[in-house]
């Protein structure tokens, strides 16, 4: 036999690596250990199985040619010896073992290893509140877990659940209940926003108001304090404002390394228990590696250390520390965080930094907001994306990019091409120049890359003057207070007229765009004009043209009506 390599962790990052060492060097003796006794399955896919989009959880864990990852299939498929229901309990550096105890029998065996892996992934953060034991409280966190929460909403004992958390995991189980099994269901959000630090507020208020809008209540800047118990079983949970009755309670609060195993060992961690690994997925100790949810990776934009809990991400992590296992020179340079989830009829992704990250990072950071058609505006089924581009002023290049639009390709597309580029370091400049396959039922002409490439182009020039999307919905909730401000609505007639009768001619002008030119001299010259329309690309037109007759006192709304009327704001005509 050849070299005795031991990788502690079957789910994701584990696997991925004992196959492609097999591939790599026949002759090792490759042994995966696992404290369960189901491996090897697609985690991120538990939502779609609870929600019945997966039907059998063996889907979760099989391969595309129907096989289940199973201890058989590993160890005769792969040829990789599988050691399911065994805890990793120690590891001796200096005598290149691991403990091990069978959790069946108890029997504890110290396996020799020439190279380590460690897997062990995350775990779900423990909220501090009482009742959080209750049977039918469940983290979203193994499959166990998954069959269990389905197997109790199956057969009725289920009529009004609460999930705790904002995140990607709360959003999909929110939607996995109120969708397939008519579940009441309330999502609680300790911060202001769904989906923190992930992307900014206008697209977060998309996501929002499609919940709510979809028979999901939302409940933000809440914090849960206790989960109420009676007779042994959660009943409601409680926050500082209202009591929510739940018959289950889902919290989904985050996730945190492990790293227990490693920093026992003497390996250095970080401070969030992260195991720390350099380009070729090595730990302090240069015959032990890691890779997946336990460790810290680059951000490629920020440069500073993140987790990256995605199966995408642990198993390409898993293919470079196989390949540097065997030998192979391999580096994994980092990520820029891709993320998309979707819920209902809504997807909501993003790469890179958010503008408020961004700003917290200390980039002199600006973002364009856009609202362009995701295929060719004549083609029948396009549809609406919201894109906002996050670049740095003074260097231009790209920070991030984020959107939002229908569950199709609209968005993805968008995100994959960003996230090459941002990668790379590109700029404004080159994200104006992206080429992306052109054909009607696929993109227009000018690409909403482009697209948002040219707003952000026009804002470093100081061509572009914008409003705060924030500070314009304020505005407009108390428009008597802000006197000196008036609405320039540059849309149809018969799209501003409502708009024009609800808040008076006073605070809200119906000018079509055609007739701008003509009529200029009929708008106020004693106001702030905000420019309005539905994608705000008319809206600049016309500031253009008003700065050029010396009214220049204008401001345009990022993304028009079509940005607006996706954040539920109260404003609307009815």
């Amino acid at each position: 036999m050849g070299k005795k390599i031991v990788i502690i962790g079957g789910v994701a990052a584990g696997p991925k690596a004992a196959c492609r060492i097999k591939r790599l060097m026949a002759d090792a003796e490759v042994t995966l250990v696992d404290q369960d006794n189901l491996i090897s399955y697609g985690g991120c896919g538990i939502p779609y199985y609870v929600a019945g989009d997966v039907s059998d959880e063996k889907e979760l864990r099989s391969t595309s040619f129907h096989m289940v990852r199973d201890e058989y299939f590993f160890e005769n498929a792969k040829g990789v010896k599988t050691l399911t229901s065994t805890r990793a309990l120690s590891i001796d550096r200096k005598a290149k073992t691991v403990l091990v105890e069978s959790l069946a029998t108890g029997v504890q065996t110290h396996l020799p290893y020439d190279t380590l892996m460690l897997a062990t992934g995350s775990k779900p953060i423990d909220l501090p509140i009482p009742g959080t034991d209750a049977p039918n409280v469940f983290t979203v966190s193994d499959l166990h877990k998954a069959i269990a929460i389905k197997e109790m909403i199956a057969k009725g004992k289920v009529g009004k659940a609460v999930v705790i958390g904002g995140g990607a995991i709360g959003i999909e189980m929110a939607e996995a209940f109120t969708d397939l099994w008519g579940v009441e269901t309330a999502l609680i959000e300790y911060m202001d926003q769904v989906l923190p630090r992930i992307v900014d507020k206008p697209l977060a208020r998309m996501m929002e108001k499609n919940l709510r809008d979809s028979n999901v209540e939302v409940f933000l800047g809440e914090g849960a304090e206790e989960i109420l118990v009676k007779d042994g079983l959660a009943v409601g949970v409680r926050t500082g404002k209202r009591t929510l009755d739940a018959d289950l309670v889902i919290i989904a609060a985050g996730i945190r390394p492990r790293g227990e195993l490693a920093k026992e060992a003497g390996l250095q961690t970080s401070d969030r228990g992260a195991i720390t690994v350099n380009e070729r997925m090595q730990t302090s100790d240069p015959n032990i590696y890691a890779a997946g949810d336990c460790v810290e990776i680059t951000h490629l934009v920020s440069g500073k250390k993140f987790v990256a809990p995605f199966g995408s991400m642990a198993n390409r992590e898993g293919r470079v520390a196989a390949d540097n296992m065997a030998g192979i020179p391999s580096i994994f340079k980092g990520g820029v965080a891709s993320f998309i989830v979707k819920a209902f009829d809504v997807a909501v992704g993003s790469v890179g930094l958010s503008y408020e990250m961004a700003l917290a990072e200390g980039f002199d950071a600006g973002f364009s907001l856009s609202s362009p058609a995701d295929r060719a505006h004549f083609y029948p089924g396009q549809a609406i994306i919201i894109i906002e581009l996050v670049f740095d002023k003074k260097t231009r290049r790209v920070l991030g990019l984020q959107g939002a639009g229908p569950v199709n390709d609209g968005l993805s597309v968008r995100l994959d091409a960003a996230a090459v580029a941002i990668s790379a370091g590109a700029t404004i400049d080159d994200f104006g120049t992206i080429e992306m396959a052109y054909s009607p039922p696929f993109s227009p002409a000018i690409d909403p890359i482009n697209a948002a490439a040219y707003i952000a182009d026009n804002l470093c020039g100081n061509r572009m003057h914008q409003i705060e999307i924030d500070t314009f919905n304020e505005w407009l909730n108390a428009p008597k207070t802000n006197k000196d401000w008036v609405v320039i609505d540059v849309r149809h007639a018969v799209e501003a007229t409502p708009f024009a009768e609800k808040f008076g001619d006073d605070l809200w002008i119906s000018l079509p765009y055609d007739q701008v030119r003509a009529r200029y001299t009929e708008l106020p010259k004693d106001k702030k004009m905000i420019i309005f329309c539905n994608a705000g690309s008319r809206s600049f037109e016309v500031q253009v043209f008003l700065n050029s007759v010396d009214i220049k006192d204008t401001l345009v709304v990022p993304g028009g009506f079509n940005v607006i009327r996706r954040m539920g704001v109260d404003w609307l005509p009815v």
